[in-house]
């Protein structure tokens, strides 16, 4: 049966089929919804979230009769996330970094995130393709580093001359973002030593004034959320910049409050804004494609996002939630630092049988609902 649609392009679907061997523990009935809205084709379908222990964990009847049932964890006020080998990383800012295995079934904490590698307030983790994660924790001043099974390793930064609010890894190379000096440094992923600093150089159009989020393209391109411009800054992977995306504003293709970022296999951007409860999406020219979700704690919203991940390796684990007609390319993880739905997952792809336009046409209907805002805002 054909998606069909209509104003949110929302379908019921019923979820209660039976978990394959290395998919996600059964849930509860959820409406599926489809962006953008009619008469679009479908392009993001929200699958499912996470937002405490019961979303993962499983607890048979008999465990439930002997010790009773479990207390259900819940996050406090996530803002990073990352996905790795079946388990879902999310950095609580008001306590540690929350694993959600979905190969296991079960949640809980980072392992080595106690003794030399206690955390304090983890704002964003980075995941290199080893497994080792780099955890931006600004209180601590540190970036602080785990290795594949999750046990500490070491911790860079001297506290006090830097404020790390988020951390990516590239080829051998470390990518921090410092909030507290307005740069990006360039460390060896594996010693910490200094390389280089991206966004202080060149023209005052050029630089950065108060980075807090961080992406890479296949290429080694740099995209840096910046909260003092308002603005996504691209600088190549020599650290000289390129370009940039949005502006101050409260329309679309604007930004108030850039979070989060990513950037998919065909240079996509993808920008989380806090104050619009959405994520936009653009094209390598900078120019907006699409975007979704709006605030609320319904399926496909958002209250006060905060990171967006874009994962091509764990759609299986969510395979069950996609409706039969929707092909997937990729999964969306979004974080939404308050609410239900504090990890939202949405899968990116079309609909099986369909012809979708190319970009170029989404672009001009984009600039035409951008004139009737406009125009809208003009009348008396």
């Amino acid at each position: 049966m054909p998606i069909t649609s209509r104003a949110g392009r929302v379908a019921c679907v019923s979820l209660a089929l039976l978990a394959t061997a290395c998919g996600a523990p059964l849930r509860k009935k959820e409406v599926s919804v489809f962006f953008p809205q009619a008469p679009e084709l479908p392009r993001i379908q929200y699958l499912t979230s996470f937002s405490g222990l019961r979303d993962v964990e499983e607890q048979s009847a008999f465990d439930r009769f002997v010790v009773g049932e479990k207390p259900d964890v819940k996050l406090d006020k996530p803002y990073g996330v990352a996905v790795h080998d079946g388990k879902i990383y999310v950095c609580d800012t008001n306590a540690t970094v929350v694993v959600f295995d979905l190969k296991g079934k079960s949640f809980g904490t980072l392992r080595g995130a106690v003794g030399p590698g206690r955390l304090v307030q983890p704002v964003n983790i980075g995941i290199d393709a080893d497994g080792t994660k780099y955890v931006a924790d600004p209180v601590r001043g540190q970036v602080v580093v785990f290795d594949g099974n999750d046990e500490y390793i070491n911790a860079f930064g001297v506290p006090g001359t830097w404020k790390p609010v988020d951390a990516a890894a590239f080829e051998g190379r470390l990518y921090v973002a410092d909030a507290q000096n307005g740069v990006v440094e360039v460390l060896d992923a594996a010693t910490g030593e200094r390389v280089a600093t991206v966004g202080d150089k060149g023209e005052p159009a050029e630089r950065l004034s108060r980075p807090t989020n961080l992406a890479l393209d296949r290429d080694g391109n740099l995209y840096v959320s910046d909260f003092g411009r308002f603005q996504v800054v691209e600088f190549d992977r020599e650290g000289r910049f390129k370009a940039t995306f949005g502006k101050l504003g409260d329309s679309l293709g604007y930004f108030a409050r850039p979070k989060g970022i990513a950037i998919d296999r065909e240079g996509r951007l993808y920008a989380a804004d806090a104050s619009f409860n959405n994520v936009q999406i653009f094209n390598n020219q900078g120019r907006l494609l699409m975007f979704f979700g709006e605030g609320g704690d319904a399926p496909g919203n958002f209250l006060l996002p905060a990171k967006v991940v874009i994962d091509y390796d764990n759609i299986e684990y969510f395979r069950q939630y996609v409706l039969p007609d929707f092909e997937v390319e990729y999964l969306v993880f979004v974080t939404s630092q308050f609410g239900h739905r504090q990890v939202s997952v949405l899968a990116y792809g079309k609909e099986k049988g369909k012809s979708y336009p190319a970009d170029a046409e989404l672009l001009g209907r984009v600039d035409e609902r951008r004139n009737q805002e406009i125009e809208k805002r003009r009348k008396p």
